[in-house]
């Protein structure tokens, strides 16, 4: 029988030490918000898989979708062969994503790949070549990913160098003492100091940042960058591949500056748990690229494209934007009745859009504090008591709350007072 510490001696063996993972224990079947080990513990789900499943582990829907497609066929290759929920698929996309303006959609594998190819087709569309990235954003651990990534430890450390003409602004913290002023102004230092703005081809932005610590980019200052990259001829890129598909209580987070983007890259729980990743953007940009230089052998594949066609049914048809708006709702209330307790002064800041939830750890509730080695060890005590919790953040400090969009509100209830019980014990501790 398959226990927990002989494959992890066995992971240990046969799999670098670089593809870390934080828990040693191994799943063996998932269910909406739960999931089983190979020794039948059970663990409640509020990671996602790192937001990729927002319709909840194995949903119905989406499996019968992709047994469906199975038996059709699994692979053929687009640019060999092409088939047709590839082009249902972005063809609904280009009517989701925000603006008026008519949109393409090219189909990928993975973020990083969505990322790499937003940067390829901007170049190509205006003929420059540098790119703006922010402070606390992370897009991805391919040599481009990791030069847009503002942050350094483990993403970054002893891979350099990184592809050039790449630049960071801070992202706007107000927790942090960085405000949107101050984040405004130094674009402007830096096209007076660092680079011309005639030679920026694009800007690119999580409009809530994923790994950086749920950090918010508020609408006035998503504004105020459409407006800079209009002024410049720069193309803004909204990268929701955290952000979308219902986890801010939008389908894209974007929708709340009420801007139009220049493209979107997208990813995560597009598909359900299925590879798959896109790059949705205004149609004249996309047109950029001369034929064969997007693409890749595996991009778009049948199976995740019929699992991605059924996530935007589940997502319609079950609600979950208005149920990502509850969640978030019954999260933050939980935590802000954890802040209220008299032993726990180590709750700085709880910050949310929708369901896209953060809490950030500190000692004697001061900013400057930021508590990293308590969100550590929280998250692995709470994985002893049975629940699955992420850490994140530019300075480690930052809890994030993925649960799947379907979790019951009992299960919610019974995950919040694992982590209230283990705060309570290590903070005292």
């Amino acid at each position: 029988m398959l226990n927990n510490k002989d494959l992890q001696n066995r992971r240990e063996a046969a799999v670098p030490q670089g593809v870390a993972t934080m828990l040693p224990v191994f799943a063996e079947k998932a269910k909406n918000s739960e999931i089983w080990d190979v020794e039948g513990k059970r663990y409640i789900d509020f990671a996602g898989g790192i937001a990729v499943v927002n319709t909840g582990h194995n949903h119905p829907k989406i499996t019968e979708a992709v047994k469906d497609q199975l038996e059709k066929f699994s692979h053929t290759c687009f640019q060999i062969t092409p088939y047709a929920n590839y082009i249902e698929l972005a063809e609904k996309l280009n009517d989701l994503v925000p603006g008026e303006t008519e949109k393409q959609t090219i189909f990928l594998s993975t973020g990083a790949e969505a990322v790499e190819n937003a940067i390829k087709i901007a170049r190509s569309h205006t003929g420059r070549s540098g790119v703006i990235a922010f402070s606390g954003g992370f897009h991805g651990r391919t040599m481009m990913g990791m030069a847009l990534t503002g942050k350094v430890v483990p993403y970054k450390v002893g891979f350099g160098p990184f592809p050039g003409e790449i630049y960071h602004a801070p992202f706007p913290n107000e927790y942090c003492g960085i405000s949107e002023e101050d984040s405004l102004a130094a674009l402007e230092n830096m096209f007076a100091a660092d680079v011309e703005p005639s030679r920026i081809a694009a800007m690119i932005i999580e409009p809530v940042q994923g790994e950086g610590g749920f950090n918010i980019a508020s609408p006035a200052f998503l504004q105020a960058l459409r407006k800079l990259c209009d002024q410049h001829g720069i193309l803004l890129i909204m990268d929701e591949i955290q952000t979308g598909f219902g986890r801010t209580g939008k389908m894209f987070a974007t929708e709340y500056a009420a801007i139009e983007p220049d493209m979107m890259t997208l990813a995560k729980s597009l598909a359900g748990g299925f590879p798959l990743s896109a790059v949705t953007g205004k149609k004249d940009i996309m047109q950029s690229a001369k034929p064969g230089g997007l693409g890749g052998t595996y991009a778009g594949s049948p199976l995740a494209c019929a699992a991605g066609l059924a996530v935007l049914d589940v997502i319609e048809e079950e609600d979950l934007l208005q149920r990502s708006n509850i969640l978030g709702g019954l999260i933050v209330g939980h935590l802000n009745k954890m802040a209220t307790d008299q032993a726990l002064n180590c709750i700085g800041e709880v910050r949310n859009l929708g369901a896209m939830v953060a809490l950030e750890l500190v000692k004697d509730n001061d900013p400057a504090q930021p508590d990293a080695n308590l969100a550590k060890a929280l998250v692995q005590q709470v994985a002893k008591d049975g629940l699955i919790l992420l850490s994140c953040g530019v300075r480690g400090n930052v809890i994030r709350f993925l649960a799947p969009l379907t979790i019951s509100d009992d299960i919610l209830a019974e995950g919040m007072e694992i982590i209230h019980k283990a705060l309570k014990a290590l903070h005292q501790g």
